[in-house]
């Protein structure tokens, strides 16, 4: 028996939550002592039946939980997948296995349940590779100069016919989630937005102390619909000669149209005070810096991998996405969790639509769930994990095809935490 065996790693009873809030607190660095209406906010989001904890004589050292998410595929499909937070070890229960004794347990739930990806966000690149995630989206955030811009200080509204109102938490939890749906069916990496998440990010739920009420602005149409909203907040700095120097900082922006993209950028950096505008995440090929008559007036002041992809069933993932054009790849696909390894047959039609079958026929391509996990989006490139030594090449222009079957013409997108 291990000398850890004793530790119990099992899912938790509701009155077990309160503490259990408290070791996810301490393991994010926050203070033990949490209010009891963020306990309350919290509890209503935690699942029992998947939140895990690691007890030590009753203490809960280790938490994880997951719940259930739909993240669009390349091509529009949604599938089901097993969303995982709330991950921490106490560091003075590191190097017991913990984490291995509750990733094993969330992701073989997932796999009975029938999910086809898991997904997470990482705080720490080496984590998470070694449970078969691979990091499957990047997130870019902007700062725009608006005095460098070059945009017209008189601008008053779009010029199309629409127009932008601000709007209340209550409205933007009317309009939101329909405008988000309409977003997310055609943006490939994003996920769905419950409920609980339009009442988190109106401040009707308080999850975190230090909330701040956001602006809401609202695009309409010049038919009068809803075709893209932003949340922002600004901060107050001014300098000693009494000139502003404000930071506006996007929450989230989400549009259907491209029009209202272009409006919703281009008001917030029209907003009195405001000399600066960062983005929040956004994609890396976001056509932001397009929309400024000077695109050096955006850099990217941060970019970094976001969400993390572990495939549970290679058939339905390779089945549920669209492809780029014809071709037939065989890859081997290695699992050491044991959940979807082995040898598969992917057959690209020109319709866009694959096949994807068990095979015995010789691999063209052999890489581990997590390379293929960051190539199931698109936004990682085949050819490039061949060269870093994470693909190996059996068929001489294998990768090639890999990439000019699987990478569409944008990348994906996740702009969620979670």
């Amino acid at each position: 028996m291990s000398d850890h065996d004793d530790l119990d790693v099992r899912l938790i009873t509701e009155d077990e939550i309160p503490d259990w809030l408290r070791a996810v607190a301490v393991g994010f660095l926050r203070s033990e002592t949490i209010t009891e209406e963020e306990i309350a906010a919290r509890t209503s989001g935690v699942l029992t039946d998947r939140t895990v904890g690691a007890f030590d004589d009753g203490r809960c050292v280790a938490t994880l939980r997951s719940f259930p998410q739909e993240l669009t595929a390349v091509g529009g499909a949604v599938v089901a997948a097993n969303a995982v937070t709330n991950v921490t070890v106490a560091a003075t229960h590191r190097r017991r296995g913990l984490l291995s004794r509750m990733m094993a347990r969330d992701l073989a739930a997932a796999k009975e349940r029938g999910d086809v990806v898991a997904t997470l966000i990482a705080a720490e690149y080496p984590i998470y590779g070694r449970y078969g995630f691979g990091p499957a989206t990047t997130a870019a955030e902007w700062t725009v100069d608006v005095p460098r811009a070059g945009l017209d200080p008189r601008w008053s509204g779009p010029a199309d016919g629409g127009r932008i109102d601000l709007a209340g938490g209550a409205e933007v939890r009317k309009l939101g989630p329909e405008l988000h749906e309409r977003v997310r069916r055609a943006q490939h990496g994003t996920v769905n937005r419950d409920a609980r998440w339009w009442q988190i990010n109106t401040g009707v739920l308080r999850v975190l102390p230090g909330w701040k009420d956001p602006f809401y602005a609202v695009y309409r149409s010049s038919a009068g619909e809803v075709e893209g909203m932003a949340a922002y907040t600004v901060d107050d700095k001014w300098s000693d000669a009494k000139q502003p120097g404000n930071t506006a900082t996007v929450q989230w922006l989400v549009a259907a149209e491209p029009r209202a993209e272009r409006a919703l950028w281009r008001y917030l950096c029209s907003i009195d005070w405001v000399v600066r505008v960062r983005t929040g995440r956004r994609s890396p090929d976001d056509p932001l810096p397009l929309f400024l008559p000077d695109p050096r007036a955006a850099r990217i002041t941060t970019q970094a991998d976001w969400m993390w992809v572990r495939i549970l069933d290679v058939v339905r993932a390779l089945e549920a996405r669209g492809y780029q054009g014809a071709g037939e790849l065989v890859l081997e696909v290695r699992d050491p969790g044991g959940f979807t390894g082995g040898r598969y047959l992917l057959e690209a039609g020109a319709d866009g639509r694959g096949v994807c079958t068990a095979t015995s026929r010789e691999a063209d391509l052999t890489l581990d769930v997590s390379g293929l996990g960051a190539l199931w989006l698109g936004d990682e490139s085949a050819v490039r994990l061949a060269a870093a030594g994470r693909v190996q090449e059996t068929r001489a222009g294998a990768a090639r095809l890999a990439d000019a079957l699987l990478r569409p013409s944008r990348r994906p997108w996740c702009p969620d935490s979670f």
